[in-house]
């Protein structure tokens, strides 16, 4: 066949804009563990010594780490005074870890692909699933690093209040199950918000209920707790509050999980299912949040599910409408999209 010149030059720009950010990504690392960006953003501009200087690093590596940066457009380099710095986007996203953009723990989840690459390849082979527990740690560490802030920006201050009353019986005294915590940042987000309440995390992961309570004791907080448990065995009734943050989809059996939310809530109570953002077919989901969230689907999030009973295999690109059957074959009779970011979909489903 023969080549069109023109969009063969279009793929080829594409593939090396690729290999930088590949190649870049354990860079970005590099600069979030040795304050690099931190520093630049809060100090700059720079030269490369005197961020050298103040990060305790190597010149000559810093230089070329910075010349790496300004080249993705993640630093600015100003060739007049050869100084670095970053604008207030650059440092919202690189050098503020409060930032509700913050992207850099994306980046160890990235990592963690990579190093699962010999289990992905078995996984394509076999058809097994991959644990999540099985899984490269930077996964974990990563994966709390990259919704902290997106949680902390949102679910107090957006999230919780667009449910129906839910806020106001958490400022009263609720009780919540928060399943899939993970490390804790969604939990200890509500726990510290609504002290009146009483929060338990529950995790099949041990490794990440261990954490959690550090994590909780680290906070100084006494009104919630961690648990080992599954969606669909997590012990108690008379929840006021069910939620699930980034997880429902990883799970094999997500309507047995609702299932079991729907038979521990109250009569009254109310499940908050946070999700990946995504529409409900392939051609609207073909896009660079659908993208990163296809990769990280396939490499994670799928072989999670798989490797449980059932087997569902969601996906993060599930969208609301699959998302509707999974919560309404569970036997919830209410189910609806209470608001939404640029990366999540927040539904509500009630009895």
């Amino acid at each position: 066949m023969e080549l069109n010149e023109e969009k063969l030059n279009e793929l080829l720009g594409k593939v090396v804009t690729e290999m930088g950010a590949a190649a870049n990504g354990s860079l970005i690392l590099l600069g979030d563990k040795l304050g690099l960006f931190k520093s630049l953003a809060a100090s700059g501009p720079m030269n490369s010594t005197e961020l050298a200087d103040e990060t305790n690093t190597a010149e000559r590596y810093v230089r070329e780490w910075l010349s790496a940066q300004a080249a993705s457009g993640y630093v600015t380099y100003d060739a007049a005074a050869n100084s670095f710095s970053m604008t207030p986007e650059q440092a919202a996203v690189f050098g503020n870890e409060e930032s509700p953009v913050f992207m850099t723990g994306a980046f160890y989840a990235i990592t963690s692909v990579y190093n699962d690459a010999p289990k992905m390849e078995k996984a394509f082979q076999t058809g097994e699933g991959i644990a999540w527990g099985d899984h490269d740690t930077c996964l974990f560490c990563g994966t709390e690093k990259f919704f902290s802030p997106s949680y902390e920006s949102n679910l107090v201050n957006n999230w919780i209040p667009s449910l129906e009353g839910v806020d106001a019986k958490l400022k009263s005294g609720a009780k919540v199950a928060d399943i899939g915590c993970g490390h804790a940042a969604s939990t200890i987000i509500m726990a510290r918000a609504y002290p009146n309440s009483t929060f338990t995390g529950y995790d099949y992961h041990d490794k990440s209920i261990e954490q959690a309570r550090m994590r909780a004791k680290d906070a100084g907080l006494n009104n919630l707790t961690f648990e080992v448990a599954t969606a669909k065995d997590f012990p108690g009734d008379g929840y006021d509050l069910v939620t699930f943050f980034d997880c429902l989809h990883d799970m094999g059996d997500p309507v047995g999980a609702c299932a079991h939310v729907k038979e521990v809530l109250k009569p009254d109570g109310s499940c908050m299912i946070v999700e990946p953002f995504a529409k409900d077919t392939l051609e609207e989901n073909l896009n660079p949040v659908g993208r990163a969230f296809y990769a990280f689907s396939t490499a994670i999030c799928t072989p999670c599910s798989l490797n449980q009973e059932v087997g569902l295999a969601l996906g993060a690109q599930a969208g609301e409408k699959r998302l509707r059957e999974v919560v309404t074959s569970a036997g919830f009779g209410q189910f609806r999209r209470a608001t939404e970011t640029p990366f999540n979909l927040i539904l509500e489903a009630r009895a």
